[in-house]
């Protein structure tokens, strides 16, 4: 008869990374959207006004 093997209560050799790493750089979520938001406004006026200033094709 083959015997029943159970897994360690410790996890089961998962490794959980969340608890090992602690960023000394945080950002909150609103600050990251206002980010991409000034990135995203700076291109597009690049884009229309680029030309004229830069003179690239």
């Amino acid at each position: 008869m083959a015997k029943k093997y159970s897994m360690p209560l410790s996890g089961g050799g998962i490794m959980r990374y969340g608890d090992e790493y602690a960023s000394k750089f945080m950002m909150n979520p609103g600050t990251v959207v206002l980010i991409v938001l000034v990135i995203i406004f700076v291109i597009v006026i690049l884009n229309m006004v680029g030309v004229r200033l830069f003179g690239i094709v």
